[in-house]
C-alpha cells in the first residue's frame, strides 16, 4: 500500500530533503528504502511511496527518519534518532505522517541510561510498536514522555466527544510502547473538522486526572483522511515540566582503589565496594579513568591509561582474581595470597610487579578451568558478539611477542594487516588466542557484574573516553587508513607548556573516518555501552581541530592546526609580505644566531652540524635535520657540554616563520610564537607588520566558522546514536565555536572554578555555572583540591578572600571545615552533576585524608617522572563502614537537592 510522508522545512538552494525508510518483516530482516522528497516551495516537503512488502514474509512494521542532502548526495543534517519512529503496518491500509523535523531535544538526558538507571531503575528497554487496532479511518497517536514520574500515564484530550469535549474525567488512556513512547489509535469515522487536542498526564492505578500538557492547543486536520487511511500524528515531546535532575559523583581511577583483597591495585571487583559507598553517601554517578587494555600481553605495557592500544580489549590487569576463587594447587595459593598481601601493602601502584602475579595466576587458573569455561554457553556468545575484534587483539599481541616488538613494520610477513593471514595465524596458535579469549571473557563478565550492580543500586558508572590510541597498537595496524602516522598530536604551547605537549599518538584522517559515518567511533562507543551509562570525551577540542606535530619534531613548536586552513604563497603576499620560501621554512642559522646560542662551542657548532649556505648563512646537516634526529644523535650523553649543544639544535630547528603542510604542497602555516625567533628580528619593519597581521588572522580568525562546522559534523556523527549520556572535557584555550556546539549536541561541558572559561577572570563564580555542565574542582592532570590549597599561597589568598569571601588571613593548609564548604558551594550550583574527585570527598573529614597532600595527585603533564601509580590509603571497606562520616556526606548532597 502507499506511504505518504509530509514536513515543514526551510531549505536553502542545492538542498533536498530524503526520507530513510526501513521495512521490518516477520522473519526479522528488513529492507532500507531513500527515498527524495519534493517541494514547490522549498518549505513544505512531500513524497508518496508504496511499501516494499513480501508475500512470504510480510511486512510488520516500518521505521523512518528525515535527512537533509545537499546536491552530491553528501548527507548535512539528520534527525534524532535515539527514539525511532516506528510504526505498525497493516498491508490493507495506506499511511500518511504529517511530521516535524525533531531536533535533539533539550531535554535529552532524560532519554539516557544514566538518568534511566539512577531514576527509573530500568535498562535495555526497547520501543516496539504495539499491534494496535485499527479502524476504517484511523488516527494514530504518539508521544514521547521522558518526564513522568512512577505512576504516571498519558492520556488524550481534545475539541471532539470521541475525545471526551476536554472533559478531565473523559480522555482517552494512551498505551505505553516502551522507552518513553505512549501510542493510541483513534476511530476518525465522524471526525470531519479540524480537531483540537492535548495530552495529559494521569495517575496510571486511580485514573486521577493529574495535569495538562502546556502550551497552545495541538490541532489536526482530519477531513481529508479517506477509507483504509492511517493518519501518524507524531507528537513529540509531551509539553510538561521535568524535575530538575542533578546528582553528586566521585571521580577515581580503577588502578587508585584499594580493598582488602585487592592484589595491589583496585580491580572490577573493588568498584562493587564503590558502589556500596556511594549508596551509602548517596551518590548516583562514579567516573573512572580509560580501562582499555595498554599492552599487557606485548611486554611493553604502559601505565598511562590513556595510552592504550585497544579501544575494545579490557585492561587484564584489572581482572579481579579474588573472585575467581582458589587453585586447587595450595602450595601455589599460599604464595599467591603472600605476593597479595605484599603488593597491597605498596603505598603506590606498581603496575608491572602487580601484572607479573596476576598473569602467573590467569596462567594457571587456565590450566585448571579453562577447559570448562570455554564450553560454557556464555563464553560461545561473548566470542561470537566480539571475534570481529577478539581475533586481530590477540593476534597482534602474540606478534608482538613472537617479535618482541610493538612496531608491526618489523614484523617479517605481517607488516601490513590481512585479515586471512591473521586468522590463518590464530588458528595456527589456536592455543594462545584462546587464553587472551579467555582473559577478555574474565574481565566482560567482572565489568559487567560491577556495572549490573551499580544499575540496580540506582548507580550509574561514567568512563573517560580517550582522543587518541597507541601509536603502535591494534587499531593503527588494523585501520591505518584512519590515522595520520606521519603526525603526532599534542597541545599547542601556552604559558604554562612554553614548548606545548606532544603525545606521541597519532592523529585521526577525519576523511576517513566519516566516509562510513564515524563508524568506527559508533562501534567504540556501543562497545563501551554494555558498562558505562556516560562518557566524558578526552580533550574535546580535538575533534574541532587537534594540534598536530610532524613525526620527527618533538617539541609543540613546529606543530600546526588540524584541519585548518593554511595560507598560500599569494595569500601570504596579499598581506603584505613577500614570500621566499627557503628563509621563511628553513631554520634560520647565520654566525649572529651561533654565537647567541652556543657561545664558546659556536665553532664547534659549525664544523660538525652545520653546512654553509653563503653570505655566513648554514643549514643543518641531513643528518640531524629534525628534532627526532638530534635527539637520537645525543643518545646516551649527559655531561654538561653536549645538552648544552643538543638544546641549542633543538632551538635552532624552531626558528622558522613558516610551517610547510605536509598534506597539502604549497600551504603553509605560521609557526607559533614566531615572532620571537631570529628569523622574524632578520625582517623588516613593514615585514614584521605584515607578519603580526597574518599571525592574528590565523590564531585568532581564520578559523573559528570552520572549526564550529566541523566540530558539529563529527560530535554528530559520533555521540548520535549512543545512549549514554555525553560530556566533553573542555581545559585549555577554547575556541569560541566549542560552546555552541556542545550546547546544541546536548553534550555536557566541564565546569572547573579554577580555570574559567571568561577571559580575565582567576575563579569562576559557581552559581554561573550552566545547567548541561559538570563541576568539579579538580581532575587526574590537576592538584587535588588540598594539594592547589598549598601549592600557591597568594593565589589561595585571593580564593580565600573573593569566592570564600572570608577575612583574614588564609590558613597555610586546608583544614577540613574549608574543604568541607568548597565542596558543598560545588554541590549547591546549578550543573547537572558534581563530580569530585574521591581525594577532595576525603579532605573533608580529618582523620579520612592522606597526611601526605603531594601522594594524592595523579599526573603531572608533561613530566618525565612517571606518575598514574596513585592509590587511597585506606580501604574502601573502611569507607562502608564509616557511619558518620558517609552520613555527614549524605545530609550534604541531600540538602543540596542532588
Amino acid at each position: 500500500m502507499k506511504l505518504r510522508f509530509s514536513l515543514k522545512y526551510l531549505t536553502e538552494w542545492g538542498e533536498s530533503l530524503f526520507v530513510v525508510i526501513e521495512y521490518v518483516c516477520s522473519d526479522g530482516r528488513s529492507r532500507r528504502s531513500e527515498v527524495r522528497m519534493d517541494t514547490a516551495d522549498g518549505c513544505l516537503w512531500a513524497v508518496e511511496t508504496s511499501a516494499i512488502d513480501s508475500r512470504r514474509h510480510p511486512v510488520t512494521m516500518f521505521k523512518y527518519a528525515y535527512q537533509l542532502r545537499n546536491n552530491n548526495g553528501d548527507v548535512l543534517r539528520e534527525e534524532w534518532n535515539l527514539i525511532p519512529r516506528i510504526i505498525p503496518y497493516h498491508a490493507s491500509n495506506d499511511y500518511v505522517m504529517l511530521d516535524s523535523w525533531r531536533d535533539i531535544p533539550l531535554q535529552q538526558h532524560l532519554y539516557t541510561s544514566a538518568y534511566l538507571a539512577t531514576v527509573h531503575g530500568s535498562m535495555g528497554e526497547r520501543f516496539v510498536p504495539l499491534d494496535v487496532a485499527l479502524f476504517r479511518k484511523t488516527i494514530l497517536f504518539s508521544v514521547s514522555a521522558p518526564q513522568l514520574s512512577k505512576g504516571q500515564a498519558v492520556a488524550l484530550c481534545g475539541s471532539h466527544p470521541v475525545l471526551g469535549n476536554w472533559s478531565t474525567s473523559r480522555y482517552l488512556k494512551m498505551q505505553y510502547s516502551g522507552q518513553t513512547m505512549w501510542m493510541l489509535p483513534v476511530n476518525a469515522i465522524g471526525i470531519d473538522r479540524q480537531l483540537e487536542y492535548k495530552f495529559v498526564v494521569v495517575n496510571e492505578e486511580t485514573g486521577d486526572f493529574v495535569a495538562w500538557e502546556e502550551g497552545n492547543n495541538r490541532t489536526l486536520d482530519s477531513s481529508q483522511s479517506a477509507d483504509g487511511q492511517v493518519t501518524v500524528c507524531d507528537g513529540g515531546l509531551l509539553r510538561v515540566c521535568e524535575s530538575m535532575w542533578r546528582v553528586a559523583g566521585v571521580a577515581v581511577p580503577v588502578f587508585s582503589l584499594r580493598s582488602a583483597h585487592s592484589y595491589g591495585i583496585g580491580d572490577f571487583g573493588d568498584l562493587k565496594l564503590l558502589v556500596d559507598w556511594a549508596v551509602a553517601t548517596g551518590m548516583k554517578a562514579i567516573r573512572t579513568l580509560p580501562v582499555n587494555d595498554t599492552g599487557a600481553f606485548t611486554g611493553q605495557m604502559a601505565v598511562c591509561p590513556y595510552d592504550i592500544m585497544s579501544v575494545n580489549a579490557l585492561n587484564p590487569e584489572y581482572v579481579d582474581i579474588d573472585a575467581l576463587g582458589d587453585l586447587p594447587d595450595r602450595a601455589a595459593m599460599v604464595t599467591f595470597h603472600k605476593q597479595r598481601m605484599e603488593l597491597n601493602a605498596m603505598r603506590e601502584s606498581n603496575h608491572q610487579a602487580v601484572w607479573r602475579v596476576k598473569s602467573s595466576f590467569l596462567r594457571m587458573y587456565y590450566n585448571e578451568f579453562g577447559s570448562a569455561i570455554t564450553s560454557s554457553d556464555g563464553y560461545r556468545e561473548f566470542v561470537d558478539a566480539n571475534h570481529h575484534w577478539l581475533a586481530d587483539y590477540a593476534a597482534y599481541c602474540l606478534l608482538c611477542e613472537a617479535n618482541s616488538s610493538t612496531d608491526c613494520s618489523r614484523w617479517p610477513g605481517f607488516g601490513e594487516y590481512d585479515k586471512k593471514a591473521v586468522d590463518s595465524f590464530c588458528a595456527e596458535r589456536c592455543s594462545e588466542a584462546r587464553y587472551i579469549f579467555f582473559v577478555q571473557y574474565l574481565l566482560h563478565c567482572q565489568l559487567k557484574a560491577a556495572s549490573d550492580y551499580a544499575r540496580a543500586n540506582g548507580v550509574f558508572l561514567m568512563c573517560d573516553i580517550p582522543i587518541g590510541v597507541a601509536r603502535n597498537s591494534v587499531e593503527t595496524w588494523v585501520h591505518p587508513g584512519l590515522f595520520n602516522l606521519d603526525s603526532q598530536a599534542g597541545a599547542m604551547p601556552d604559558a604554562e607548556w612554553p614548548n606545548g605537549q606532544n603525545w606521541g599518538f597519532p592523529t585521526f584522517n577525519w576523511q576517513s573516518m566519516m566516509a562510513d559515518g564515524c563508524r568506527w567511533w559508533r562501534d567504540r562507543l556501543a562497545r563501551m555501552s554494555a558498562y558505562f551509562d556516560a562518557f566524558s570525551l578526552d580533550h574535546v577540542l580535538g575533534f574541532f581541530r587537534i594540534w598536530e606535530i610532524p613525526a620527527g619534531s618533538l617539541s609543540g613548536r613546529l606543530g600546526h592546526f588540524s584541519p585548518s586552513l593554511p595560507f598560500t604563497a599569494d595569500e601570504i603576499e596579499r598581506f603584505g609580505l613577500r614570500f621566499r620560501k627557503v628563509l621563511f621554512t628553513k631554520p634560520f642559522v647565520n654566525d649572529k644566531v651561533l654565537d647567541r646560542l652556543f657561545g664558546l662551542h659556536a665553532q664547534y657548532v659549525r664544523d660538525n652540524f652545520l653546512v654553509g649556505r653563503g653570505y655566513n648563512i648554514y643549514d643543518l646537516r641531513p643528518e640531524y635535520d629534525t628534532q627526532a634526529k638530534v635527539a637520537r644523535a645525543f643518545e646516551g650523553k649527559s655531561d654538561e657540554n653536549s645538552l648544552w649543544i643538543r638544546d641549542g639544535l633543538m632551538r635552532l630547528l624552531e626558528d622558522v616563520l613558516f610551517v610547510e603542510d605536509a598534506h597539502r604542497q604549497g600551504c603553509y602555516h605560521p609557526r607559533i610564537y614566531a615572532y620571537r625567533e631570529p628569523v622574524f628580528e632578520a625582517l623588516g619593519d613593514d615585514d614584521r607588520e605584515s607578519f603580526m597581521r597574518l599571525y592574528g588572522n590565523y590564531f585568532v580568525q581564520r578559523h573559528n566558522a570552520f572549526w564550529g562546522w566541523r566540530g558539529m559534523k563529527v560530535l554528530a556523527a559520533i555521540t548520535g546514536g549512543t545512549a549514554m549520556l555525553a560530556c566533553a572535557e573542555t581545559l585549555g584555550a577554547i575556541p569560541d565555536c566549542v560552546g555552541p556546539v556542545l550546547d546544541a549536541l546536548r553534550i555536557l561541558d566541564l565546569e572547573i572554578q579554577s580555570m574559567p572559561k571568561q577571559a580575565g577572570m582567576e575563579f569562576a563564580h559557581l552559581n554561573a555555572n550552566k545547567y548541561r555542565g559538570v563541576a568539579t574542582f579538580s581532575t587526574h592532570d590537576m592538584a587535588p583540591m588540598r594539594l592547589w590549597w598549598e601549592e600557591n599561597p597568594e593565589r589561595t589568598q585571593r580564593y580565600y578572600a573573593t569566592m570564600l569571601q572570608k577575612d583574614g588571613r588564609a590558613p597555610l593548609k586546608m583544614p577540613a571545615f574549608i574543604a568541607e564548604e568548597v565542596i558543598a558551594r560545588h554541590l549547591y550550583c546549578p550543573s547537572m552533576m558534581c563530580i569530585m574527585a574521591l581525594q577532595d570527598w576525603l579532605a573533608v573529614d580529618a582523620g579520612l585524608h592522606n597526611p601526605d597532600t603531594r601522594a594524592e595527585r595523579i599526573n603531572v603533564p608533561g613530566s618525565a617522572f612517571g606518575g598514574w601509580s596513585y592509590r587511597m590509603h585506606i580501604d574502601i571497606e573502611r569507607l562502608v563502614g564509616d557511619v558518620k562520616f558517609n552520613e555527614k556526606l549524605k545530609l550534604m548532597i541531600t540538602r543540596s537537592r542532588r
